[in-house]
């Protein structure tokens, strides 16, 4: 009997619609190779994913049966069979994978890990077709899969190459996502502006205790908050309506809106009539990681993304506490408590397949 492999695949126009497709593990092509997921983190994140996965292309990194998609998300997995003489089974790598026990690839190997040469992909954004050589046991693994620093690093670096535009405030809504914590931690640590976090009564304590805010809001207080301009939004939460106030809140003291995130996924929709202040510009990270890559070259983003990563990671014990759930039934339960906002910012949710 053929091994059995699974996929959690998701209804791309209803992500609440989900089953579990079960099929033999495949077989690897000259060239190509089998992994065997190992673990990956859900977020909200991975909703953002489902969301925009027409429009960016999230939906074709990993095929699936019509009207349905395999969810991208970040883990780690193992070589379990290779047909391709530069990888061996029991290699094991950090990156892209979907919600699956197994995933077939082209690998071509890279100095620090290998690219996904797969035809399908080839077209896509190259970000995310390059995995990292991952030997078991590196620090703060989970957290790596879980907080997704990059794009927090990136945010930050995008405003400093900008001058901040001016701003003396950055306003970041859904203060309590994963994303945005990173971003407030570099931020406060810089010092260059004060930073205010808009959050939910639920995680308003969650947040305060961080003490990565200089100021924690209410959505609801949002125009008594007497949130200082000139200022910038860097948005998690993909709320049309909450945007719209904030714009109409500050007006010409917003110098920029960035749109990064859709955690209120179920909010989301077209703004309508123009908003005072500047245009929602949505920040697309692979575009700033081959900029930075092509400035400052490979080598040299890494070392400046893990100092920083390493500094804001030796302090998440503090405030985030793992929570593990294994096998597929069991994913598909964390994935529909994640979809439905049911998910505590306190808690990181690692499914192993």
């Amino acid at each position: 009997m053929s091994a059995q492999a699974w996929d959690l695949i998701v209804g791309r126009r209803n992500l609440g619609e989900t089953r579990i497709d079960r099929h033999p593990v495949p077989t690897p092509a000259d060239g190509e190779m089998v992994l065997a997921v190992e673990s990956f983190a859900l977020t909200a994140n991975n909703v953002t994913y489902g969301m925009v996965g027409d429009q960016i292309g999230y939906w074709r990194f990993f095929p699936a049966p019509e009207g349905f998609g395999r969810l991208p998300v970040w883990g780690f997995a193992t070589v379990a069979t290779s047909a391709n003489p530069d990888f061996a089974p029991g290699d094991r790598f950090y990156g892209y994978w979907p919600m699956s026990s197994h995933v077939l690839v082209k690998p071509r190997r890279t100095k620090a890990g290998f690219v996904d040469d797969s035809a399908h992909r080839a077209d896509l954004p190259p970000t995310y077709n390059i995995y990292a050589d991952a030997p078991a046991g590196g620090p703060y693994e989970a957290e790596r899969s879980i907080v997704l620093f990059t794009t927090s690093f990136l945010i930050d670096d995008f405003l400093t190459d900008s001058d901040d535009f001016g701003a003396k405030t950055v306003l970041i809504t859904s203060a309590s996502s994963r994303t945005g914590i990173g971003l407030a931690q570099i931020l406060k640590t810089s010092g260059r502006m004060k930073v205010v976090g808009l959050t939910s009564p639920r995680n308003k304590a969650f947040v305060d205790s961080l003490g990565y805010y200089d100021q924690v809001a209410l959505y609801d207080d949002l125009e008594d908050a007497g949130i200082a301009g000139p200022a910038v939004l860097v948005d998690f939460a993909g709320d049309a309506k909450l945007i719209a106030r904030i714009h109409t809140t500050l007006g010409d003291d917003l110098k920029y809106s960035c749109l990064v995130g859709l955690t209120h996924w179920e909010d989301f929709g077209g703004q309508g009539a123009p908003l005072p202040g500047p245009e929602p510009v949505f920040f697309f990270a692979p575009d700033r990681i081959r900029k930075r890559r092509d400035d400052w070259g490979p080598e040299g983003f890494q070392q400046r993304h893990d100092a920083a990563w390493l500094a804001f990671a030796a302090d998440t014990p503090r405030w985030l506490t793992l929570e593990t759930h294994e096998g597929p039934d069991a994913i598909e339960a964390a994935y529909q408590a994640v979809l439905s906002g049911a998910a505590s910012p306190d808690r990181g949710v690692i499914c192993r397949p």
